[in-house]
């Protein structure tokens, strides 16, 4: 899990909700906004896989950001926005295994014959026979 807090830049805006009379006059959400293409802390490979799979977060310049407007403080929504983003960026970089072909063995194939042949035997069984 890399910490890469420190190449990111931060915006405030009024959060919308709950805030009594602070909701029109402090700024409590936060933006967080990351330069994808300059990281130091990722090689390019990591690099492109963050923006493949994150592109839906990814704007025209190139910055991957979230906007954290949970709580009333500024603060807090700093510290959730910076684990969030941290979050979604190591499972951007998680590498699912490939999926190995396998072949049924074949007591696997002779039980679901048997099983398909003793489920035929009793709807036969059912029908009435002069």
């Amino acid at each position: 899990m890399k910490d890469f807090s420190k190449e990111l830049n931060f915006k405030t805006s009024r959060s919308s909700g709950a805030g009594g009379q602070n909701v029109n006059k402090v700024e409590t959400a936060v933006t967080v906004l990351w330069f994808v293409a300059e990281s130091e802390f990722f090689n390019e490979y990591q690099k492109e896989l963050i923006q493949t799979k994150l592109k839906n977060r990814i704007n025209a310049e190139g910055y991957l950001f979230l906007t954290v407007s949970e709580s009333r403080t500024q603060l807090m929504n700093k510290n959730k926005a910076i684990e969030k983003i941290i979050e979604i960026v190591n499972k951007a970089l998680i590498v699912p295994k490939k999926r190995v072909a396998t072949k049924p063995s074949k007591g696997q194939k002779q039980k679901r014959l048997d099983t398909k042949k003793k489920i035929s035997e009793k709807k036969d069984n059912r029908k009435f026979k002069f």
